[in-house]
Order: structure tokens, then sequence, then C-alpha cells
């Protein structure tokens, strides 16, 4: 299609071919009064007019793919989405236009093209300045530093070509498991056919919501190729800091090019980050306790396998779960970042909570046996079945849900605010750790809270059954001193301390953080303080009894 001014160019520039050849004489085509200036022109208008059909057509072909890639979307196609963004952006690249730049839009994409020079000092993009697409009714933004077309500058002295694509759906682009797309924008942005890395200065990109965000986890991820197995990528905050210079809007800046998002996720109350420090030192320092604590007793239990009897072998394995949960847990944020290595320490971490979850369960079964069946509790290969248990079923658990969807493992963000600043900065805290919100529900909440309200019962109804044991008896105070201890062991070994976490809510949350990370950091230490009373205890009484075996061999030996 001939553009309006070059049509202009060709009825007003130029005579017409009979007025030509009527006034050169002898069948020259040189006009009076010209000479060959206007054949010069004539050849020059009609390039003009060629190059604008050709940018014309360049620039509808890759609108017309624009709307191809809507069409697919709505109809799921089977063509990858990958080959769909592949090719608009290879079109974007290559497309001609006049000027510095070009703007298509459809109804939930837009592309713009930008001619960048080694001059480049900056680009700022709003969407208050362009042209408003249907779908996309919150603002956005993009700022690009100076640095941008440094590197490409020192091996390409041409014009540079910077494309930006911006999604206002999510169809071509896989949802996280557990969170969602804030307002279902993907900004993205190319500069060539190269890649671009490690900016000192970084690409800040804006996205705004039509209500506060303060309710919510935010985090800025971007589009990583071949992140996943099952699509074409995934989403991942590497080389992203996240800010939130108003309850309204998320501020993601990137070291890198491609396409980038905002995750949110429904959260409760953000841990304050000032309490980060002191909690992470007790956590430290807590689990190193316990994890030389916990080792001591199972050397100790192993050690004395012999003369144990089931309850023994029970305490090893439950010292044995702690163990391994203290040491997954330390290394946890060491290799929070996404990976194969955090897929397997999330779900051992996992494993090693519901193992120690189990035995705990199991403890208290035991106990019940001991207490409410004196007689009658033998049970044929009693410890094996219940190492069955313990440690096969989490087990089942754990590997169903990495044979169902791996990616449940992974790195976890825990929301950290920062109350000192103007706004709320959400800052980078990770583990591996569950990342699916229903898995996390069901079967780290659920299954705790089961595991505790059954111990927790079991607690109740053997406080009872000593108070009867003890009723018609006036104790000593010492009686009463070991009855107490016995007490606060039962309840330390039984782990009802973890029914602390179902309180982190309201004004529960700071006391809960304090109780929750100290009772149950140092749990392997205190198990270790339960064994060596438990031991004394033995110990006095196997010596009291000797004792009295003594005593009675003297009096059976002395004459009447």
């Amino acid at each position: 299609m001939v553009s309006f001014s070059g049509f202009l160019c060709l009825t007003k520039s130029f005579p017409s071919v009979s007025e030509v050849l009527r006034e050169s004489g002898a069948g020259s085509w040189r006009r009076p009064g010209t000479g060959h200036g206007s054949l010069g022109a004539l050849f020059f208008c009609l390039c003009l007019v060629t190059s604008q059909s050709w940018t014309a057509e360049s620039s509808q072909d890759a609108l017309s793919w624009m709307e191809k890639m809507e069409v697919a979307a709505k109809k799921r196609s089977l063509i990858s989405f990958a080959d769909f963004i592949h090719g608009l952006e290879w079109r974007l690249l290559n497309v001609s236009f006049g000027g510095h730049n070009l703007t298509l839009k459809t109804h939930t994409i837009q592309t713009l093209a930008f001619k960048l020079g080694c001059n480049f000092t900056g680009l700022s993009l709003s969407s208050d300045t362009l042209e408003r697409v249907p779908q996309a009714q919150a603002r956005h933004a993009m700022q690009f530093p100076a640095e941008l077309t440094r590197d490409a500058c020192r091996t390409h002295t041409r014009e540079l070509r910077l494309i930006c694509i911006y999604f206002f759906t999510s169809h071509f682009f896989k949802k996280d498991i557990n969170s969602s797309l804030l307002n279902n924008y993907v900004l993205g942005a190319q500069l060539g056919h190269g890649p671009v890395n490690n900016l000192s200065d970084r690409v800040n990109i804006s996205f705004w919501h039509n209500q506060s965000l303060e309710s919510y986890t935010v985090t800025c991820v971007f589009w990583k190729e071949g992140a996943s197995k099952d699509y074409w990528g995934a989403w991942s905050p590497e080389g992203c800091l996240t800010e939130q210079p108003s309850p309204s809007q998320v501020l993601c800046r990137c070291n890198h090019l491609t396409y980038f998002a905002v995750l949110m996720q429904l959260s409760p109350a953000p841990v304050p980050a000032t309490l980060l420090a002191p909690l992470l030192y007790i956590s430290l320092v807590g689990c190193s306790i316990s994890i030389v604590a916990s080792l001591l007793t199972v050397l100790l239990q192993f050690y004395a396998r012999k003369q144990s009897d089931s309850t023994t072998r029970i305490h090893m394995n439950l010292n044995s779960s702690v163990l391994l949960l203290n040491v997954a847990f330390l290394l946890s944020p060491v290799w929070a970042v996404p990976g194969s290595a955090c897929t397997v320490l999330g779900a051992t971490l996992h494993y090693m909570l519901l193992s120690c979850l189990t035995w705990m369960a199991i403890e208290g079964f035991n106990l019940y046996l001991l207490l409410g069946r004196v007689y009658n509790i033998y049970f044929r290969r009693y410890v094996l079945k219940l190492c069955a248990v313990g440690w096969g079923v989490p087990a089942f658990l754990v590997l169903l849900l990495l044979a169902t969807n791996s990616s449940v493992y992974g790195p976890h963000r825990i929301p950290l605010s920062d109350s000192q600043r103007n706004g709320t900065d959400f800052q980078n805290m990770s583990i591996c750790w569950v990342r699916n919100p229903d898995v996390h529900s069901v079967l780290v909440m659920g299954y705790g809270g089961l595991m505790s309200l059954f111990n927790l019962v079991v607690l109740v109804w053997a406080l009872r059954v000593l108070r009867r044991l003890r009723v018609q008896e006036k104790p000593p105070g010492p009686r009463a001193c070991r009855d107490t201890v016995t007490v606060l062991g039962l309840t330390v070994l039984l782990g009802t301390t973890w029914a602390l976490a179902f309180f982190s809510f309201g004004v529960f949350l700071l006391p809960q953080l304090f109780l929750f990370t100290i009772f149950n950091s140092f749990y392997g230490f205190f198990l270790f303080l339960w064994f060596c009373s438990q031991r004394c205890r033995a110990e006095a009484e196997a010596e009291a009894e000797m004792e009295a075996f003594s005593s009675s061999q003297a009096m059976h030996r002395s004459p009447l």
C-alpha cells in the first residue's frame, strides 16, 4: 500500500510523461530548465515510496503475528508459545520503520521498537505516555540505564535495536504453582539479538495495582527458558531486587533484560526485619547445640543397644530424626537458589520434619502402651514395624510429591518488613522448602497439627494416670520434684511445643516467634537432658535395689 506522502510526491513533483516528451524534443528525456535533476528526483521518490510500502508491509506482518498469537492463546494451540514469542522478537528486530520508534498493539499485546546509538543516555517508558491497550488497566513503567548499550557498542558500531514486548495476559507463560501474577502483566525487553547481563546500573520495572498490596508477599521474577522440564521455562528471582516504594507499587530492579513479572501470594503479617538477626542467632546456636547433643545421645544409646529395650530404641530413632532435621535446616538457606540442589534439599527438609513429627507421635503411642496396658504389650517385631511407620510413611509422601510435581520444592521466600523506611520493603530471605501452599497446608500444618493434637491428648491422659497413682500417697519433697521433672520431660518428649506454630497471628506473632524458635531449635538439647535425667534415675534406682538386696541378704545371714 502506497502512503499518502508518497502519493503527493508523485502527483506534485513531476509533470506527466506526455509533457516531458513534448517539451524535450528529439525524443530526449530532458525537461527544459531542469536537465537530469528531475530524473534523479523521480528515482529518489520512487525509492521513498518503495521503502514506505515495505515498512507498512513489514509492520503489518508483525501486527498479524501478534493477532495470531492472541488467537492461539485463546484456543490453547498446540504450537509452542516459545515459537510464537521468538517469532515476534525476530520480526520486531528486523522490521523497517521511519523515525526513531515504532509502536504496535492488539487487545492484549503491545510492542515497541527503538533505534539506539552508542551515544545512548537512557530511556524511560511509562504507560501514561504510551497508547492505551484495552486489556491494560493498571499503570506500568520501565527505565533503562545508559549502561545498556555499553557492551554492544564495543563489538558493533552500527545502529542498535531495542524492543519492548508487553503482555497483558499470562497465557503465554506458565503460572507459578503457589502465586499469581500481579495484574497478569509480563513486561519484556531485548537489545538486539544478544543477551544483556550483569548490569551494574539496573533496569527499573515498576508495577502498580489499584489496591494496596500490604497483605501479599510480592516477588520480582523473570522468565528463565529451559528451567522447567514440563514447560518452555519457569519464573526465577535471580538478579532481581524487590522493593515497594508505596503500598500499591512494586519496583523491580534487575541486572539483565528478559521478560519480567511480579509474583504475589497472600501471606500472614511479615516478620519485622529488625527481629531477623536475633531469630537467626537463636536458630543457629540452638540448632548447632542440638546437633551435638543429639549426636551424643544417639551414640550413647547405640553403645548400650544390647542392653536397651524397645523404648530406648524408639528414643534413638527420635533423636536421629531430630539430628538430621537440624542439619537439613541449617543447610537450607545456603542452597536457596533455583535448581535441583534446592529441590532435593527442600524435599529432605520436609521429609525429616515429617519423620520427626511421626516419631513424636510414636513416642506418645508407646507411652500409652506403657501406662495403659501394663500387661500384654508384647508385639512381634514391634520396633521394626514402628520404623516402617516412622521412616516409611514420610518417605512415601515426599516421593509421591516429587513424582507428581517436583516444583513443589524449591526456594521459599520469607517476607520481611522494614517499617523504618518509607513504605514496606520486602527483602530477599529464602530457604529451600515447600513452595505449594496447598501442600504446606495439608502436609506441614495439617500433618503437624494431627501429631501435636494426638500427643497433647496422650500427655493430658498420662498426667491423670500419674496423679491417680500418687493420689493416696503423701509424697515428700523429692518425689514431688521428680514428678515435676517427669511432667516437663514428657512435654518435651512428645514435642508439644511444636503446637506453638498455630499461634502465629495477631498479638501472638512476636511472642510465638521467639518461643517457637527457642523451644524447637533447642529441642535436641532438651531431649539430651531428658536422656541424662532418665539414665541418672535408672542408675539411682538400680543402686537402691542393690542396697535393698544387700540389706536383705545381711538379715538372712545374721543369727537369730
